[in-house]
């Protein structure tokens, strides 16, 4: 019998696995797919000479992860490549806003599109410089964080207090008005924002659009050498190096509760697996509560509270294998990781818009990943592995273009939509289609299939907003990976902090869970500190500073 069962081997399970196991627990952990992961894997589906990430690609949290780097998985064999530059905006006249990990490239790109904008890029960069260790310490550590709150809070005093963050929960489309004269800083902070679901006039947007652009100007998006999946065999590897047991195609049908506790599992095939301490469930909020425990072993109010959880947006992903670099109007795009096409401010809020109206947008907002750009071994020289995504809604009431879309994402639907995304990147790309050798549509419902995590394409685990934020994540109430099951830890991305390879929830549910055995044999004085300590004052050799950027 292990001491803890982890339902999920996606980076947060893999993460809360390593850290039980180097405190010297037993570990089994139970994945549902035939492979580890979850969205943190690649392959050759598109063409054999292609490696193509299935979900995620760009790393940026990862790189910042004080989690990740304490377990140097660079000594199982995880290596970082780097674009030359992070990140593009052009705009269809050649213009082109560009993120650089040399600031003077970045400031100098937003010259060129209204004089001064550099400067005060210069500036948001200086107050990040100034809050950056107490902002990643109070991201990456269970809430409340109350020691780098409290150094937050005199730092911002320090850095225009009650002024800054009024700039930081602004919607970032006021923010750019505020901050930059022409048009360049505000697409980066706006495209940045749209990374998770927040729109250009959505509270809050302003600060997320921020944090993207500065974690990208201090880390750049790094991406894992070989493929996506070399961050998972890094994890997978440190695991089993430490005696932690990985099982794939299992899936967990229930978690079992006797007396109010967590005491194991039951997979799908009747299989039981119990655990002697604790469950943590790299799951969704909705699948833990809602299908893997019985409902009488939860309040009912977090039984009401759960019909309000909400997703973040939907997800429609093409990959490509192209017979040659992309034809970018824009010269500058060629060299960058992430490329977003957008044309302007208006078209992105037009964009969001017609998600919150439940329309499949005609011109949809494309993320664009140049793979082989960013790491040469992804596809043979002089070829591109490429990829896009967009957002869609959920529920699909109608279709803002001429082509009858209805949500079904049967085949005419997705390779219908999946047109409509080239079409967008031949605006800024002509000759784009016609360089397409093979490529493949990854729909809401196959993201869906191929990671349940991933409910509808939603790749947050829930809303960015600020309603499903702090201590409403996942529901009103504490932030905390615990659950209302004894023994049963939260250890998902729909706990705090939230979405992004990062490692923190894996981490803040596995630290839960030893804290909770450690405490009581501990003396009056160490359970008063430990008390302390589960409200998020995390003392101790799991501080560690930032990860570098990789060379």
């Amino acid at each position: 019998m292990p001491d803890a069962v982890v339902i999920g081997a996606g980076p947060n399970g893999l993460v809360a696995a390593n850290l039980l196991a180097d405190a010297g627990w037993s570990v089994e952990v139970l994945e549902e797919q035939p492979e580890p992961g979850g969205g943190v894997r690649h392959d050759r589906g598109v063409d054999p000479d292609f490696v193509n990430d299935l979900f995620s690609s760009f790393y940026p949290l990862a790189a910042a992860s004080p989690v990740l780097a304490g377990l140097r998985l660079q000594d199982h064999g995880l290596r970082w490549s780097h674009a030359p530059r992070v990140l593009a905006h052009p705009l269809p006249d050649g213009r082109c806003a560009v993120l650089d990990r040399r600031i003077d490239t970045t400031a100098a790109s937003l010259d060129a599109f209204h004089p001064g904008d550099g400067a005060a890029w210069r500036s948001l960069h200086e107050v990040w410089e100034r809050l950056r260790p107490d902002i990643l310490d109070a991201l990456f550590t269970p809430f409340p964080p109350l020691k780098a709150t409290t150094r937050l809070a005199l730092r911002l005093r320090g850095a225009g207090g009650l002024r800054l963050a009024r700039t930081l929960v602004l919607p970032v489309r006021r923010m750019g008005d505020e901050e930059f004269g022409g048009e360049g800083g505000r697409l980066l902070l706006a495209g940045s924002a749209l990374h998770a679901d927040l729109a250009p006039d959505a509270a809050g947007s302003g600060g997320f659009g921020w944090l993207m652009s500065m974690l990208g100007q201090t880390y750049g998006f790094p991406v894992p050498l070989g493929g996506a999946g070399a961050l998972t065999a890094a994890l997978v590897h440190r695991l089993r190096s430490r005696g932690g047991v990985l099982r794939c195609g299992r899936r967990v049908g229930r978690i079992l509760v006797r007396d109010g506790r967590a005491v194991g599992v039951r997979t799908a095939d009747g299989d039981t697996v119990a655990a002697r301490r604790a469950v943590l469930a790299d799951v969704s909020v909705p699948a833990l509560y809602g299908e893997l425990l019985e409902p009488e072993h939860l309040p009912s109010q977090l039984l009401a509270d759960l019909r309000r959880f909400q997703w973040d947006f939907a997800t429609f992903k093409v990959d490509w294998a192209l017979d040659g670099p992309v034809p970018w109007r824009a010269e500058r795009a060629a060299q960058a990781g992430t490329v977003h096409l957008a044309d302007g401010l208006d078209e992105l809020t037009r964009f969001a818009a017609q998600i919150a109206m439940a329309q499949v947008p005609d011109r949809p907002f494309a993320l664009f990943g140049q793979m082989t750009t960013s790491d040469a071994s992804r596809s043979p020289r002089g070829t591109e592995s490429a990829w896009a995504y967009t957002h869609v809604p959920h529920h699909v009431r109608s279709d803002a273009g001429d082509e009858g879309l209805t949500g079904t994402w049967d085949d005419r639907e997705r390779n219908v939509m999946a047109d409509r995304v080239e079409r967008q990147v031949e605006r800024f790309a002509p000759g784009f289609r016609s360089l397409i050798r093979a490529r493949r549509v990854l729909a809401p419902p196959t993201l869906q299939e191929l990671d349940a995590n991933l409910w509808g394409g939603a790749i947050n685990g829930g809303t960015t907003a600020l309603h499903q934020q702090l201590v409403f994540r996942p529901v009103p109430g504490t932030g905390r990976p615990e659950t209302p099951v004894r023994g049963l830890y939260l250890a998902s991305a729909g706990a705090h902090p939230g979405g992004g390879v990062h490692g923190a929830p894996g981490a803040n549910a596995a630290r839960a869970a030893l804290r909770r055995h450690r405490a009581p044999g501990l003396s009056r004085m160490q359970r008063v500190l430990a008390r302390r300590d589960r409200i998020g004052d995390e003392p101790g050799p799991d501080r560690t500073s930032p990860a570098s950027p990789a060379p």
